[in-house]
C-alpha cells in the first residue's frame, strides 16, 4: 500500500459509533461516540465530517475496515452493510475485522503484550466470548458443574498471556486498530465482510 494511502475504519457492534482516518501511519482522526441506538442515523454523517475534517473525500479513500463483532447484531449489521455500500460504490475493498484481532493489536502494540493475547467480550446471558491468539497454547477445560477455566497446555502454572476486555477498550482505539490491519490487508484477495 502506499505510504499516504487513505484508509477508514469504523465499528458500531457495542453501545457506540466509532470511527478512525488514517493516512499511511498517522491517525488523521479517531472519534466516538457512546449510543445504546442511532448508530445508523450517526455513522455516515460522522465519516463525512471526519473526511471532510482531513481535507478528504469518499473518493480519496483507498479502503476501508469494518467491525464484524462479536457484539450486538443489529449494530454489527449497521457497519458491515454501510462498508459493503461504500465499497462497492467506490470500487475499493471493505475488509472484515473481527473485535478480537482489533483487541489483540492493540495488546501488542508499542510491545505491551510480546506473547499470546486472550481476548474477552460480554456475551448475553452473564456468558463471554473468549478468543486466543493463535500462538497462545492454552485450552478451555470444564470439569462437572464447575464454570469453565483456562489452563495452559502441559503447565498447571498460571497463563503467560496478556488478556483484553473490549468492554474496556476505548472504541477509538477499537476503529484506529480496524483501520490498520485494514491497511495491512488491503490487496490480499478476502472474502468480503
Amino acid at each position: 500500500m502506499p505510504p499516504d494511502a487513505l484508509v477508514l475504519g469504523f465499528d458500531t457492534s457495542a453501545a457506540h459509533c466509532a470511527a478512525a482516518l488514517l493516512r499511511g501511519d498517522r491517525i488523521l482522526a479517531a472519534r466516538a461516540e457512546a449510543m445504546g441506538r442511532g448508530q445508523a442515523e450517526r455513522l455516515m454523517p460522522m465519516l463525512e465530517e471526519m473526511l471532510a475534517g482531513a481535507g478528504a473525500g469518499w473518493r480519496d479513500l483507498a479502503a476501508i475496515g469494518v467491525g464484524t463483532g462479536p457484539g450486538n447484531f443489529t449494530g454489527v449489521r449497521i457497519s458491515v452493510a454501510a462498508a459493503r455500500g461504500l465499497a462497492v460504490a467506490l470500487a475499493i475493498p471493505a475488509i472484515g475485522i473481527s473485535g478480537f484481532e482489533a483487541g489483540a493489536a492493540l495488546a501488542r502494540e508499542g510491545g505491551a503484550a510480546t506473547g499470546p493475547v486472550w481476548v474477552a467480550a460480554p456475551a448475553p446471558q452473564g456468558m463471554v466470548h473468549l478468543w486466543r491468539s493463535a500462538d497462545a497454547r492454552a485450552e478451555i477445560a470444564t470439569t462437572g458443574a464447575t464454570a469453565p477455566l483456562l489452563r495452559a497446555e502441559n503447565d498447571p502454572g498460571p497463563l503467560d498471556a496478556a488478556l483484553i476486555r473490549l468492554d474496556q477498550t476505548d472504541p477509538r482505539d477499537l476503529a484506529v486498530a480496524i483501520a490498520r490491519i485494514a491497511a495491512l490487508r488491503r490487496g490480499r484477495a478476502l472474502p468480503r465482510p
